[in-house]
């Protein structure tokens, strides 16, 4: 019993430091400064810049912020491993470590979220929202 409270306060601090530190850090400086970076933000996938940085806006901002406060976790966990995969393999893929760094860092601790899930210190568990699906993994996905 001890240690899934330990393993829940973990999560907690897990989901605030790496939701809250992206939120604050980067999500929101890209979106303040979406006119401004919207023509010269990198495009990876050939979308234009514009749609490249509302999709990172949507994913450092709007997912960072749910995975802080533990609501549909999983799911926004995914925009933000795809998000930090792109940034440390394929932007900062000519780059020395030092630059990489900081995104294998995020890409690690959203692949752990993900994995883990919100645990009980989440919005989704203290209101007890959850989707019932007849698919499978669309369950586990939003628990």
């Amino acid at each position: 019993m001890e240690t899934r409270k330990n393993i829940d306060f973990s999560l907690l601090l897990l989901r605030l430091t790496a939701g809250g530190i992206m939120l604050a850090a980067h999500g929101w400086s890209k979106f303040l400064a979406y006119q401004k970076m919207s023509a010269t933000f990198p495009d990876p996938f050939g979308v234009g810049s514009a749609v490249s940085l509302g999709l990172v806006v949507f994913a450092e901002f709007i997912c960072a912020a749910l995975v802080a406060i533990g609501l549909f976790t999983r799911l926004a966990a995914i925009p933000l491993i795809v998000t930090m995969v792109v940034a440390a393999f394929h932007i900062h893929a000519a780059d020395p470590w030092k630059k990489k760094e900081l995104a294998v860092i995020y890409l690690v601790m959203y692949v752990v979220i993900f994995l883990m899930g919100p645990g009980k210190y989440s919005l989704q568990n203290i209101f007890k929202i959850s989707v019932n699906s007849r698919i499978g993994p669309i369950n586990w996905l939003t628990k």
